[in-house]
């Protein structure tokens, strides 16, 4: 048998403090923490843009809503205030115009359009015109409950075409005009869109107005060839900020209000 006798008070102070510590450590064996997982993104459907532009695609996760273009979010259920002070915007500015006509081009998840509806009188009626039949279906069948389902609402009707034929079918017509389209006048998914916005296309929106009417124009980011443009046609323009969020936190986004005076 061998024993080791320590005569350093130190080391004897350390060797003693070490197998006190081994003597009670707890060696009980853990279940690993589970991560959290996260929710994928699941594909609803995809529809293709006219002039063979390519796709746009609703996807879902959990509660929150999506829609693409080529792996580029087009706009989220959950960053919606832009979309709400577009209509917010432009619709207080004719609030007290009795059987307004308002046409809304581009439904997107449909929340201009609600809150176009909720600012607006019983007598007024809005036209929205969606180039896309798949995405009149998607607020229908799986959307509409976000916005509080404002396709029901018997004051609203649907073109289903490009917005730039109802805007040149008629001269004087509308009160405002709300364009919420490929992503703004920096375009996106389909260049046809990009006639909404030049000079002539500006020119129609401004015929299609009635008299202190207002052009409200959407967009992801700011635009001074186009507010310039908008001024070059007359318009009384005004350019304005909005959150993504209803908190107006997020990214900033970009309203234009262009008047058309009153003769």
């Amino acid at each position: 048998m061998l024993s080791f006798f320590c005569h350093n008070d130190n080391l004897r102070k350390i060797f003693h403090d070490t197998f006190t510590k081994e003597k009670n450590a707890d060696y009980t064996i853990h279940p690993p923490v589970e991560e959290k997982s996260v929710i994928p993104w699941e594909e609803i459907d995809r529809a293709k843009v006219p002039g063979d532009e390519g796709e746009v695609t609703l996807l879902k996760r959990g509660t929150e809503f999506s829609i693409r273009t080529a792996g580029t979010e087009l706009m989220n259920s959950r960053l919606h205030g832009s979309e709400d002070a577009l209509a917010e915007l432009a619709c207080s500015r004719i609030k007290r115009k009795s059987g307004a006509r308002i046409l809304i081009g581009g439904l997107g998840m449909g929340y201009t359009l609600a809150a176009a509806l909720e600012q607006s009188k019983p007598d007024t009626r809005i036209t929205v015109s969606e180039l896309l039949p798949a995405v009149v279906g998607w607020n229908r069948d799986h959307l509409g409950h976000l916005a509080g389902m404002p396709l029901n609402d018997p004051r609203v009707s649907v073109e289903k075409e490009d917005v730039a034929q109802t805007i040149g079918r008629k001269k004087s017509i509308w009160d405002a005009i709300l364009l919420d389209v490929d992503n703004g006048p920096g375009g996106l998914t389909r260049k046809a869109n990009d006639r909404l916005y030049d000079e002539s296309g500006l020119k129609t929106a401004f015929s299609a107005l009635c008299p202190g009417g207002i052009l409200a124009v959407w967009s992801s980011g700011a635009d001074e060839a186009f507010t310039y443009r908008l001024k070059r046609c007359g318009f009384k323009t005004k350019t304005m900020t909005a959150g993504a969020r209803k908190s107006g936190k997020g990214p900033r986004h970009i309203i234009w209000l262009a008047e058309k005076p009153v003769a």
